[in-house]
């Protein structure tokens, strides 16, 4: 019966419009909720990639406190090695500090 008001339709000879079977309901009842999750995971990956570059810009602006660190990290390493090279370093037991309360 709806191979008949497909025909007549296609034919340009306008009729009822055709009733959907039970499977097709379903399609696109099934498809409305899949166009519906697929626009909510989007929604959720927007908002991650946001979330994303927040934490990237945090991280950038420690950028210049890492670099300092990274610095003072490698005078106190060459300063270290000077002294366990050159044998110039503080007897054991004594410290700077005590060395700045004279």
């Amino acid at each position: 019966m709806s191979t008949n008001n497909r025909a007549s339709t296609a034919n340009g000879i306008s009729a009822t419009a055709p009733e959907k079977s039970f499977f097709e309901q379903q399609r696109e009842i099934l498809v409305g909720e899949i166009a519906q999750s697929l626009e909510h995971v989007l929604q959720n990956i927007n908002k991650l990639n946001r979330s994303l570059e927040e934490v990237i810009a945090v991280g950038n602006e420690f950028s210049p406190v890492e670099a300092l660190w990274s610095q003072f990290e490698n005078v106190m390493a060459k300063d270290s090695e000077e002294n366990v090279d050159g044998g110039e370093g503080l007897p054991e037991g004594d410290s700077d500090v005590t060395e700045l309360g004279k």
